[in-house]
């Protein structure tokens, strides 16, 4: 019911809606309280004390303690007709809160009370802001603390309501010991590798166990997590005392086989196999080894992942054979590579250095081969509402790599990329998202330089209405990198429910060799969302206005 039209009921309470069930009871009432009554209204007309006494009941949940029932008989039928009076509001408040609270806390819980006086009484605002008070409470040091008593005194006759509530907070508590149940595989080192948020005699917060759960839970080592405090073990007297955090775990296997198959507009039909274990040569290794074969593309990998060090910083290597054939351009690549990842709140920075050994054929071109040694950094930098289906907020993203002839690279060059996705909020549910990318290699040609350190575009994910990595340079009969890239798009998205929605968009983007080349290509069209719980699903049809074409695309809309 809305809050409006509690305010407005006395002025409304002539304009009567009028509800006529099929058990012969017609009720009116102002249209807000026969909207809270039908739901409870008898499908028979029974005893006219009975239903009385009910509905007063659930008028005064709504701060309505005097309200005037009228029967009547007309035909057979029953009629009632109610005013509901004058609603309650709250005259006096008495907030009591016993126990060691720092002053400031103290003035901030009640300055956060949620039932004001001279705010209308309800019965669900009533046990909000109790319980509101209570959660803050064992939020932040006070674990045990407990709501004593509470009473709310109605004058019906003056329609005002006392409201009186205590609290006792208990002794403030910090961390203690840390006691684990469930490793059998690993040694508790490996709790301590990602524990940054509880530590021994710090203050206890809420938020840090659940931050010791949520990181413990995000491993590959743990299929469940539970933390909490041993408020019966708690030692010490007066307003401090130490209790003890148990931490309850369950090792996920140490072996994982799993089969999939897909599709994807960029690369075509896929199946997959890949094997996973979290503990390699018994020290919490985890190894991620697979088979990928698409349409368009091959692929065998190999990676190994050491746990975070004593600075969050988590490292890997790994290793990868690939093969592609796209836009007439058929490469052979081998690749191993080391990585260091570090997250800093909404902030990830990845170093890597990677060697490659490309082998590339196309028709009417000489077969040719690069090979890169290049260190590369990335940082992507967050500030969004929602990681799966952000309506506010931008994504950043800034890369820069390079290689050398003097360090087993067959080219010199320096390649620089960032990308930006921006979101804003249209209206209540609807979202604009604008993207932009640019990207540039700094060499004296782009012969010797691996595909992957060049750029093409086109595709689910950057310019739709054309094929995936269609916009490039022309070599022969094949489509293969330039040295400068660009794209721009802007897509709106309305939300017809709270499952599917629907979408229009357009891209603009090209690949060349030099800025003077540029010719952005255009493709627009619609598209469909379906919110999946790993993200919006997209399904786009898009005109490709350089080729007058018509391309069929499908996404999971999540940013990079």
């Amino acid at each position: 019911m809305p809050n409006l039209s509690r305010r407005l009921l006395p002025l409304l309470f002539f304009a009567l809606s009028t509800t006529a069930l099929a058990g012969g009871i017609e009720l009116r009432a102002p249209t807000a309280i026969s909207d809270l009554l039908q739901p409870y209204l008898p499908e028979e007309a029974g005893s006219q004390r009975k239903l009385q006494a009910l509905l007063s009941e659930i008028l005064a949940t709504e701060g309505y303690f005097s309200p005037q029932f009228e029967f009547t008989e007309d035909s057979g039928d029953l009629r009632l007709s109610i005013d509901p009076g004058p609603r309650t509001s709250i005259g006096e408040l008495e907030i009591i809160i016993d126990g060691p609270l720092p002053p400031e806390s103290r003035a901030a819980l009640l300055a956060g009370w949620g039932l004001a006086v001279g705010q209308p009484f309800r019965q669900e605002d009533w046990n909000s802001a109790k319980q509101q008070v209570l959660a803050e409470l064992l939020a932040v040091d006070f674990a045990a603390a407990t709501l004593v008593d509470s009473t709310a005194e109605i004058d019906s006759a003056a329609h005002r309501a006392k409201l009186s509530v205590h609290y006792a907070s208990g002794p403030r508590y910090r961390f203690g010991e840390l006691r684990i149940a469930g490793l059998q595989r690993y040694d508790p080192d490996l709790i301590a590798r990602y524990n940054r948020a509880v530590r021994r005699g710090a203050p206890y917060r809420e938020e840090s166990l659940n931050a010791l759960r949520s990181s413990l839970q995000a491993t590959p080592y743990f299929s469940s997590v539970e933390a909490g405090l041993d408020l019966a073990s708690a030692t010490g007297s007066g307003d401090t005392v130490d209790v003890p955090v148990f931490l309850r775990l369950r090792e996920r296997p140490a072996h994982s086989i799993a089969f999939g198959v897909g599709a994807s507009s960029n690369t075509g039909a896929r199946v997959s196999f890949n094997y996973h274990t979290p503990d390699v040569f018994n020290q919490a290794w985890e190894m991620d080894s697979g088979l990928r074969l698409e349409q368009k593309k091959q692929t065998i990998y190999t990676d190994f992942f050491l746990p975070p060090d004593d600075r969050l910083r988590r490292h890997s290597v790994g290793v990868m054979a690939e093969g592609t054939d796209i836009q007439g351009l058929r490469t052979e690549r081998y690749a191993f590579g080391a990585q260091t990842v570090q997250q800093r709140g909404s902030a990830e920075q990845r170093l890597a250095l990677n060697w490659e050994d490309e082998k590339r054929y196309a028709d009417g071109v000489q077969t040719s081969t690069a090979r890169a040694l290049a260190p590369n950094a990335m940082w992507t930098l967050r500030q969004v509402d929602s990681g799966l289906d952000p309506r506010r907020g931008f994504v950043l993203q800034l890369q820069v790599g390079g290689g050398a002839k003097a360090a087993w690279s067959d080219q010199n060059f320096l390649r620089l990329h960032a990308r930006y996705q921006h979101f804003i909020p249209l209206g209540r549910v609807d979202t604009l998202a604008l993207r932009g990318e640019v990207g540039y290699t700094q060499a004296a040609s782009r012969q010797g330089i691996p595909q992957n350190y060049l750029f093409r575009t086109g595709g689910t994910g950057s310019v739709r209405g054309y094929a995936y990595q269609s916009l490039g340079l022309r070599e022969g009969g094949a489509v293969v990198g330039g040295r400068y890239l660009g794209v721009l798009s802007a897509e709106a998205t309305h939300w017809l429910d709270d499952t599917w929605g629907i979408a229009a968009f357009v891209d603009a983007g090209d690949a060349v060799d030099s800025w003077q080349d540029v010719r952005l290509a255009v493709g627009y069209g619609l598209g469909a969302r379906w919110r999946s719980p790993a993200g919006p699903i997209g399904a786009d049809l898009a005109y490709g206005q350089r080729t007058g074409k018509v391309q069929l695309h499908f996404s999971l809309a999540i940013p990079f």
